[in-house]
């Protein structure tokens, strides 16, 4: 990860800390070993295990169920461009005690890079530990290629104070190229304060066609939460 990007993410992520006295403001900023979405690495840079992501974001939650976003995180994966930008909005509310729903549009914008750009429209269901989420690509294009849909299953469950156990697992389908699937198995431990420590076995399938962005691999993160 260039020094550049580095620095320009920090200033970025540093100018919404003073917005944080809001009370329906919160803000993350984060420290990661392997930037993987999807399963794939962010990072085409090098075939290491660590290829290290400063990420970070906000979110505005209205009272009456709105909600709108940010998040950043460095990249390395496109020519002229080392920054990822997603910028979100949506809707969550109850269909019933216990079950909510989410639906929203969401949209990746890569500087200096914008054929890549994509925005996806999503719905969510959520139940207790157990969550499911459908993306649908609207924009042009899906990162460059073919329009996509992409369908994620999660469980988070905390098994013992502060320690919380979670599993994943997505498929991505092209209109037209390979498709895959990934998954992710960790936990996260919560060490106060706001701050947090997490740990996952990252990865996704079809490796003999995407090479070694796919690779599984350990991911650890540093989150601190305001």
């Amino acid at each position: 990860m260039k020094f550049a990007s580095k620095k320009t993410l920090l200033v970025s992520l540093l100018a919404v800390v003073p917005f944080v006295a809001s009370a329906q403001l919160s803000s993350n900023i984060s420290l990661t070993s392997n930037y993987k979405f999807r399963g794939q690495d962010q990072d085409l840079g090098s075939t290491k295990n660590f290829k290290p992501a400063l990420q970070g974001g906000f979110d505005y939650a209205f009272s009456n169920g709105f909600y709108v976003g940010n998040w950043n995180s460095s990249v390395s994966w496109l020519s002229g461009n080392s920054l990822e930008v997603d910028v979100y909005g949506g809707y969550k509310g109850e269909l019933s005690p216990g079950l909510g729903y989410d639906v929203g549009v969401l949209t990746y914008a890569y500087p200096g890079a914008s054929a890549a750009d994509t925005t996806e429209v999503y719905g969510g269901l959520s139940y207790g530990p157990l969550s499911a989420k459908y993306s649908q690509t609207v924009s042009d294009q899906y990162f460059g290629g073919s329009k996509a849909s992409y369908l994620s299953f999660g469980y988070a469950q905390e098994i013992s104070k502060g320690l919380t156990l979670k599993v994943s697992a997505g498929m991505t389908n092209f209109k037209t190229g390979t498709d895959f699937s990934d998954y992710s198995v960790g936990v996260s431990y919560d060490l106060g304060e706001g701050f947090s420590l997490g740990g996952a076995y990252v990865g996704a399938t079809k490796k003999s066609f995407y090479g070694t962005p796919n690779d599984g691999r350990m991911v650890l993160s540093l989150t601190k939460a305001m």
